[in-house]
């Protein structure tokens, strides 16, 4: 059975490593914390430089991984062996085929199932005292994704303790959030919570990084509460989201919203081809989700995220009310004014204002 990443900390905690585990799935943030422990660990936290060794399957072969695993070190009793990019691994071409089909000719080597193979041969006498961790982030666990997951499992069945880390969903990375500042000392408005999970795209460790930042701010404030003025001062790509606002303005036709929101990026410096490009990407997806027969925020990020587009909730909410205001004949012709706005912009004009104003009042009659 497969563990999540608070079950392998619980286990590291109780028990001896195993001689090998398998690291799948695309979050970073619990993927470190699991490193972490493990080192401490199995290391000590006065281990050496030798202790710990980083490869990737990209460059090298099984063979020469698990010929590394079982040199002994004469400056280390203990060591870890963090594998990269273990998808590496994987047969490519013929060989894939090959492997999928469960063989082939009998005078055909084997070089699809070899690395396989020898890893089993491995695991049944380890070198005592070393931990082989192979790590792949590349792939989710559904969507096109959800084969290749398999063919990972597949391929490193030999190795029993499998560790999955699957993205976070918004819930979680919200809760996170709050936790992590509460760790840190810092009081966040509910509003920068929200900020700063949009700014970071989700990523919690990145949030973690911005939360560190934040709380170096605070240390020189008498106020210890962090507003979303705080964040938008601090955290990079934060003022991105006075575009999405005024993309979602515009998605609701509401023209003076719209203009408030305007003369604010105009105030705030902001490159306006960058809030047009915004603006393009969801027009486009509304038009998907129009001609897709979409109904509602939810159908809109079900529909991206098995296309691969990851989506949060709040974003499909922006662009199903741009999908709900406009016709799919208004967003294509929404989409010819984003054009002619854009070229109007970098040609000679006589104020960015006025370009950018008569593209809102076009939008909104």
């Amino acid at each position: 059975m497969a563990l999540n990443g608070d079950s392998f900390l619980a286990h590291i905690a109780r028990q001896q490593a195993a001689p090998a585990y398998l690291f799948l799935g695309p979050e970073m943030y619990g993927r470190d914390k699991c490193r972490r422990a493990l080192v401490e660990k199995f290391l000590g936290a006065e281990a050496s430089e030798d202790a710990f060794t980083r490869h990737t399957l990209d460059e090298l072969t099984m063979a020469e991984v698990l010929d590394d695993a079982r040199a002994m070190s004469l400056f280390a009793s203990q060591r870890v062996i963090w594998v990269t990019r273990a998808e590496g691994a994987l047969p490519k071409g013929r060989a894939a085929a090959a492997s999928e089909d469960g063989g082939g000719d009998e005078d055909t080597p084997k070089a699809s199932s070899d690395g396989s193979v020898q890893l089993g041969e491995y695991l049944k006498d380890p070198t005592p005292g070393v931990v082989l961790v192979f790590d792949s982030s590349r792939y989710e666990f559904d969507g096109e994704d959800k084969a290749r997951v398999e063919r990972l499992r597949k391929y490193f069945a030999p190795v029993n303790q499998v560790v999955e880390f699957p993205r976070m969903d918004e819930g979680r990375v919200r809760r996170l959030t709050s936790e992590l500042a509460k760790c840190a000392g810092i009081e966040l408005t509910a509003d920068a919570v929200d900020l700063l999970v949009e700014a970071t795209a989700g990523s919690a460790q990145r949030i973690e990084l911005e939360l560190e930042k934040l709380r170096s701010f605070l240390a020189t404030q008498t106020n210890k509460r962090i507003t979303v003025q705080d964040v938008e001062q601090l955290v990079p790509q934060a003022r991105s989201t006075t575009i999405f606002a005024l993309v979602a303005a515009l998605g609701r036709k509401d023209r003076a919203c719209a203009l408030d929101l305007l003369d604010t990026l105009l105030g705030e410096g902001e490159y306006l081809p960058l809030a047009l490009g915004f603006l393009a990407t969801q027009f486009r997806q509304a038009l998907v989700a129009r001609e897709a027969g979409l109904r509602g925020a939810s159908q809109v990020q079900n529909h991206f995220q098995r296309m691969g587009v990851q989506m949060w909730p709040s974003r499909a909410e922006q662009v199903w009310q741009s999908a709900a205001s406009f016709t799919p004949g208004q967003l294509q012709e929404g989409l010819k004014r984003i054009s002619a706005t854009d070229r109007a912009l970098r040609d000679t004009r006589p104020d960015d204002r006025v370009v950018l104003e008569e593209f809102v009042l076009g939008l909104t009659t």
